[in-house]
């Protein structure tokens, strides 16, 4: 006999990190609460921009850019039904969900000290710093790598030892494609895995004949 939970269970989206080399999972982050609303702009690669050479009207140069938008909320809410689980609550409040947050934007500090290495010895070129490979999970369709490019957090309701026990956090993503990644990294075929189930799902939508436009003519 199975029991019916009183409410559905949700997917949480996150951001899952991979090492940018190996693609071993590094990081899972959840996202506490699913956004209420989650906005995203494609910027069309035509050659048609750049030239006015009729025949590249209709030329595509790659996939769209495509950058999401998102406000997450954290809340300390949800742990402190369970306090005897987390009790580092008490002590700093949801500082940890932010780190791990921030830190998605910030070399390692064992990176930064290999650096400092690395120029006072008058190594000649020092490599910039390779960042892991960040995934937006939203659902089983949109497992997309992206870079954060926008970042902010408002705090919010601090207790007595000035621990911030609410935040409203804003991402914004860029969609790594092919363009950016190549075929055949990691990154490269989860967009393409991503681009296909476009297609699968558009050839899933409801489809609309040439006549309710009035151009039944047409060959």
């Amino acid at each position: 006999m199975t029991s019916f939970p009183g409410s559905p269970r949700l997917l949480k989206g996150g951001i899952v990190l991979l090492d940018s080399e190996t693609s071993a999972v590094r990081r899972v982050i959840n996202l506490q609460y699913n956004p209420d609303t989650l906005s995203r702009s494609l910027q069309i690669q035509s050659t048609s921009n750049d030239s006015g050479d009729r025949a590249e009207a209709l030329r595509l140069k790659g996939p769209p850019v495509e950058t999401i938008k998102l406000d997450a909320e954290i809340d300390i809410a949800d742990q402190l039904e369970w306090i005897d689980q987390h009790p580092e609550v008490a002590q700093l409040g949801i500082y940890p969900q932010l780190a791990a947050l921030e830190t998605l934007v910030y070399p390692t500090s064992g990176q930064l000290q290999n650096q400092n290495r690395l120029a006072q010895s008058g190594t000649l070129e020092v490599l910039p710093m390779l960042a892991p490979l960040t995934l937006f999970v939203w659902s089983k369709n949109r497992v997309i790598p992206v870079r954060l490019t926008d970042f902010s957090i408002t705090e919010e309701a601090f207790d007595p030892l000035l621990n911030p026990m609410r935040a409203k956090v804003s991402l914004g993503m860029r969609v790594f494609s092919v363009n950016d990644l190549g075929f055949e990294t990691k990154g490269g075929g989860l967009f393409m895995t991503y681009l296909q189930q476009k297609e699968q799902l558009a050839m899933k939508s409801q489809g609309v004949t040439l006549s309710a436009f009035g151009l039944g003519g047409i060959p």
